[in-house]
C-alpha cells in the first residue's frame, strides 16, 4: 500500500474528544502535495493516527455552511 503523504497547514478547530483522547478535528491539509482541502476526521491523541474522514473543497465548506445556517439546531 502507497504511503499517504500530508501536511496540516492550519488546525482550524476541534469539535469533540472521546474518552481515549481522540479528537474529530477541522483542518487544512495538503494531501498527497495536492492544493490543500479543509479535512474532518478524528486523530489519535500523538496526532500519528487518523481515523475515516471526509476531505471538502472551499466551494464544498461554503455550501455546508449554507445548510446549516438553515437548520434550526
Amino acid at each position: 500500500m502507497a504511503e499517504i503523504k500530508y501536511e496540516i497547514l492550519e488546525k482550524i478547530g476541534v469539535l469533540t474528544e472521546s474518552g481515549r483522547g481522540w479528537r474529530k478535528e477541522l483542518n487544512l491539509i495538503s494531501w498527497n502535495d495536492r492544493a490543500p482541502k479543509y479535512d474532518l476526521r478524528e486523530w489519535s491523541p500523538d496526532g500519528e493516527k487518523m481515523g475515516k474522514g471526509i476531505t471538502l473543497s472551499k466551494e464544498d465548506l461554503v455550501a455546508l455552511k449554507e445548510i446549516l445556517d438553515r437548520m434550526d439546531l
